[in-house]
């Protein structure tokens, strides 16, 4: 019940914000008393946060277990390196074009246009840590860019997959599809994944001067 509800703050919340969403509207789609959010959050601003945490577990569940591998077994190479940025970027494409994903994307917009303590929440709960991953697997691939080089090329990496979400109806005009389907779903990602393997891979590549 509780993460039902948490479901169904985070689509208010998102659609309508902070100020605009109503607690009282929020328990009657849940279907339970007002009490109970007092109970388990404490209030409107518990819930908020208990929100960002819902989404920051949410996310980094996606990435678990393709983490888990990294960090249990760092690449030895560039090419492995490059083949574990990839996996990363498939697994957030995917989690894109997850309806599950489209509230959460709602919500996190709107902290990242206005951050408050909810987005230190979701940064720290699952965007930090999978961005730290990224990027070192990138120093690997790349070990002739500077940090900041690899950092930015990061960012330009996952920006490819969170248009996917963020400009949806842009990308299904531009690809001539009503609405995303599968095949048009493995064409995009299959684009992300051949340019990011361009960027890793291109020459020439310096001796290593990690920070």
């Amino acid at each position: 019940m509780k993460d039902v509800l948490l479901d169904i703050a985070i689509a208010h919340f998102g659609r309508e914000g902070f100020a605009g969403a109503a607690t009282r509207a929020i328990a009657k789609e849940a279907d339970t008393a007002m009490s109970s959010i007092t109970y388990h959050f404490g209030g409107k601003e518990g819930l908020y946060l208990a929100c960002a945490d819902h989404i920051a577990d949410g996310v980094a569940g996606r990435f678990e277990q393709a983490v888990a591998a990294i960090r249990t077994s760092p690449p030895a190479t560039r090419e492995d390196a490059v083949n574990r940025v990839c996996e990363l970027l498939t697994i957030f494409a995917r989690l894109m074009l997850d309806p599950a994903s489209r509230h959460w994307s709602y919500f996190i917009v709107r902290e990242q246009h206005s951050p408050t303590e909810a987005f230190e929440r979701l940064w720290q709960g699952a965007m930090k840590h999978l961005m730290d991953v990224a990027v070192e697997l990138i120093r690997t691939a790349r070990p002739d860019f500077p940090l900041a080089e690899a950092r930015a090329c990061a960012i330009g990496l996952w920006g490819q997959a969170l248009i996917l979400r963020t400009g949806s109806a842009s990308v299904c005009r531009i690809m001539g599809v009503g609405e995303m389907d599968p095949a048009t779903a493995d064409v995009l990602i299959a684009r992300f994944v051949a340019n990011t393997r361009c960027i890793l891979l291109a020459e020439p590549i310096a001796q290593p001067e990690h920070d």
